[in-house]
């Protein structure tokens, strides 16, 4: 598959770097600093080009850019769009802007498929939660998911509900990141290097998460499972139900949802 990407910045980037693990992904990049995808091609490989070229050769064209330069970037791709031969599969990373608004902008019907991806795509595990128009076949979104199965896990979902799955999946990795920093935190003021502090309580939540995913069981299960009676563990949980961590969390999510 030719996959174009508009946009290598952090997350287009990511996607790419991604893509580029799958052996049939031939990449084009395009970027409004030719300088950062050079940089890019240079690490992972494919052709560094422009709007033009992209739109026309493209099967799948993602769009990873910011949502204040979207209108003017669409207006110089809406003729490349009308003057394509054949179905281009356009794929928004666009936060907030929906597939329908997409293909206005670009005025076009082509398929369109709306993700909002986090930041663990960058070591293949991330979250991609994803819309289609009604236009997207199951062959395209099949060739889609195969094509960009090296990111992680897909989870399709109403577009209604991007956002607040966005409020978890796409805000949830700063969330972790404070909860392992403070983790770190509060082991060096027990003693712990600094280094083997942040390994311990990164490795403790990706093992964690993990066995939340492989097991099944509920987390406030798993949670049980660890806290004995009279034991260390409930008691650390006492402090942070003392301090209002589950609320603390429940309104961090809301708040980014409605932000």
């Amino acid at each position: 598959m030719k996959i174009a990407f508009i946009g290598t910045g952090n997350m287009g980037g990511a996607l790419a770097r991604a893509a580029s693990r799958e052996k049939d992904n031939e990449l084009l990049l395009v970027n409004r600093h030719p300088e950062k995808a050079e940089l890019l091609s240079r690490e992972i490989g494919g052709t560094v080009t422009d709007h033009e070229t992209a739109v026309k050769e493209a099967d799948t064209l993602f769009i990873g850019v910011k949502p204040v330069v979207l209108e003017d970037l669409c207006a110089s791709l809406r003729p490349l769009f009308a003057a394509r031969e054949g179905r281009c599969l356009v794929v928004s990373m666009v936060a907030g802007v929906t597939a329908a608004r997409i293909q206005e902008l670009l005025g076009t019907r082509d398929p369109v498929i709306r993700i909002m991806p986090n930041t663990p795509v960058a070591v293949g595990e991330g979250m991609i939660l994803y819309t289609c128009s009604k236009e997207v076949t199951e062959e395209e979104l099949n060739g889609f998911l195969g094509a960009m199965r090296q990111a992680g896990r897909f989870m399709k979902i109403e577009e209604r509900l991007m956002e607040a799955g966005m409020a978890v999946s796409g805000c949830g990795p700063a969330y972790v990141d404070l909860f392992v920093e403070s983790l770190a935190d509060a082991a060096v003021a027990c003693g712990l290097p600094r280094k083997d502090a942040v390994m311990l309580s990164a490795q403790m939540v990706l093992g964690s998460a993990r066995l939340i995913l492989e097991s099944g069981k509920h987390p406030g299960v798993l949670k049980d499972e660890v806290c004995s009676p009279g034991g260390t563990t409930i008691q650390g949980v006492r402090e942070l139900e003392a301090h209002g961590f589950r609320s603390a969390v429940i309104e961090a999510v809301i708040a980014a949802k409605n932000a």
